[in-house]
């Protein structure tokens, strides 16, 4: 039985949904979001040690050249004295303050040979900084390159690279 054409079902085509909103992002969305964000502030995190560190390095070594150009021409104790307040400081920055505030002398000298002196400071060209930076005139025994090549050989074992 077919129907009367005037009484046929009036229907309509299929209906397709309408395009997905963009804005509010499914949960997905929003996971991926807070990852990438993660990830990147701990990638400026590990880019600003890095530069921190690498701007360190390059003013301890502009010290070192300048030291080594006082010690070249003439002014020794100044320029030991110089060095000993980097490689203090440095120390400090380096290794726990109780470890290192009262060592003086040969007790310095060791703890710089056993944090990558290799044994150059208290029988080496480092010995001068037991007592060369507290005095006036140049010491005898003083090699200046050597000096400054132990010490920038220190620096860079006790600054990562």
């Amino acid at each position: 039985m077919n129907p009367a054409p005037e009484q046929a079902l009036q229907l309509r085509d299929i209906h397709l949904p309408g395009a997905a909103p963009w804005w509010p992002p499914a949960p997905g969305w929003w996971l991926v979001a807070a990852v990438a964000c993660a990830v990147l502030a701990w990638l400026a995190v590990l880019a600003a040690r890095r530069y921190r560190r690498y701007r360190e390095r390059r003013r301890l070594f502009e010290v070192l050249a300048r030291v080594e150009r006082e010690i070249a021409g003439g002014h020794a104790a100044e320029a030991l004295a110089q060095l000993s307040i980097v490689l203090r400081r440095l120390a400090l920055v380096r290794f726990p303050r109780r470890q290192l505030a009262g060592l003086t002398g040969t007790a310095w000298l060791d703890f710089l040979d056993e944090s990558g002196g290799d044994g150059r400071f208290a029988q080496g060209p480092g010995r001068v900084l037991a007592a060369g930076p507290y005095q006036r005139s140049l010491p005898p025994d003083l090699d200046g390159a050597a000096l400054i090549a132990l010490v920038r050989q220190w620096v860079r074992k006790n600054t990562g690279t």
